[in-house]
């Protein structure tokens, strides 16, 4: 079935409204396009929705939980019933807390430190570096790549068993990687990492703007996931689940709204009580407008149906893995191969290319926007280019020369607000490139590879 027609499918719904979708951007051989972009996996175009809810809201900002006039407490309502949706939206069970950061790395951030002293962490080197690096202050165990799911799952369970059985343990595992879109055994990982005694934490940065997300049904202890991947506004995250190590953990801001109390003390020191609620870990005025956003965008992607829009993506994820297929210099990245399911992110390189110069080429000559370097997952990259870790290249800033290999990859990524044309375009313009050629010279300037002004087309 092509995209087209199954699009035409009452079952699968049309993409969703998004801002920018008729910004246009001037091409180096001259002339305009309507801007394709494909870099939802780094942050996500705002709902058309989503700026209505917040444009309307705006008129009546106020600051929250503390004043007592009109817009205040409007505010506040606002911004717990943002915190009653997100609850919902991702199947909280009744126990559970949701916190308001400002990212999923702000999340994972505050999760560490409310870890005990004496956990030990489990996490895959696939992981993006929001979930690989914030485990500082404990044990951390390090994981190899696995090929398959039931190697993940495999990889862990020997892992746990094989643990000091004295003191508490976390497992720390992505939904869908953010470099092959590859989904995970979540459920499957949350039984082995209980049935050891273990907790688990979901990064759900890929896998919530894409999939549903159940805390309850994956019976994971917490989800963290970000607002601008979900197409809200920049600024807002969430981490939602258990509250017992957060309520004894000490604050992860210490200040106002934090505290319940404080007092001087006869030494002339301070006495604080802190809130055991969500409060605990909300020091500072709130971002609300973030807030509402990204419950604006639960809603919204909830009331548009998620198997609809799952059914929609998965087309539109055949359509590229298939054009891709057609090119033989063109490899896609892979951990558990062709089969498994996915998510709309694809990483790819292409022989005979430095991806950045490709990346570079595809924006300057068709305006469309992919992602090229190492994804902040430099040791999963590495692995699926089969590089040594000490070879050259880091995220987003290769060393190679147009032309050059280079240790770094292309990632284009789509989803509920992605046009058929964009892909289309896609597809059409990696196929031109690779049998044509650049139009166009490029060099390398500050670390990115840019089209060449100062010279004549090739």
């Amino acid at each position: 079935m092509s995209v087209v027609t199954a699009v035409a499918d009452r079952s699968i719904c049309t993409p969703l409204p998004v801002l920018g979708k008729d910004v246009t951007v001037p091409l180096v051989t001259g002339g305009e396009v309507t801007y394709a972009a494909l870099d939802y996996a780094a942050s996500a175009p705002a709902l058309q929705r989503v700026w209505d809810d917040v444009a309307a809201y705006a008129p009546y900002y106020g600051s929250v939980h503390r004043g007592a006039g009109y817009l205040s407490q409007l505010s506040t309502d606002l911004f717990e019933n943002s915190r009653e949706a997100v609850a919902e939206f991702l199947g909280c069970r009744a126990e559970d807390q949701v916190i308001f950061t400002r990212s999923t790395t702000d999340s994972l951030n505050l999760l560490a430190a409310a870890v005990p002293a004496d956990c030990q962490v489990f996490v895959y080197e696939t992981e993006h570096h929001a979930s690989l690096l914030p485990w500082r202050d404990a044990r951390v165990t390090y994981l190899n790549a696995p090929r398959t799911p039931a190697q993940a799952v495999e990889t862990l369970e020997q892992a746990l068993a094989d643990r000091d059985p004295q003191g508490p343990a976390l497992v720390c595992v992505t939904g869908a990687s953010n470099v092959t879109g590859e989904l995970w055994p979540v459920k499957e990982l949350a039984a082995a990492a209980h049935a050891h005694g273990a907790r688990i934490v979901l990064d759900a940065a890929q896998l919530a703007p894409h999939h549903p997300v159940d805390i309850d049904e994956l019976d994971v202890d917490w989800v963290a996931f970000s607002g601008h991947k979900l197409y809200a506004p920049f600024g807002s995250g969430v981490l939602a689940g258990r509250a017992d190590w957060l309520q004894d953990a000490e604050p992860y801001l210490a200040g106002g709204g934090a505290s319940r109390k404080v007092a001087r003390r006869t030494d002339g020191g301070v006495d604080v009580e802190w809130h055991s609620t969500a409060a605990r870990h909300e020091a500072g005025s709130p971002n609300v407008i973030g807030v509402y956003s990204i419950a604006s965008a639960c809603k919204a992607l909830t009331e548009a149906g998620f198997d609809r829009l799952v059914a929609r993506e998965q087309q539109l994820v055949t359509r590229v893995r298939e054009g891709l297929a057609e090119v033989p210099q063109v490899k896609v990245l892979s951990l558990f191969g062709d089969d498994a399911p996915r998510v709309g992110v694809i990483s790819f390189v292409v022989e005979g290319w430095n991806s950045s110069h490709f990346a570079a080429a595809l924006s300057a000559e068709y305006g469309i926007g992919v992602r090229d370097g190492l994804f902040c997952a430099h040791p999963l990259v590495r692995t699926l280019l089969g590089s040594d870790p000490q070879d050259p290249g880091e995220c987003g800033a290769p060393e190679a020369e147009p032309g050059e290999r280079s240790l770094n990859a292309i990632r284009v990524s789509f989803g509920a607000g992605t046009p058929d044309e964009h892909i289309e375009r896609f597809v059409r313009a990696v196929k031109e490139l690779v049998s044509e050629g650049a139009q166009w010279k490029y060099r390398t300037e500050d670390g990115r590879c840019v089209p060449d002004r100062g010279t004549a087309q090739v």
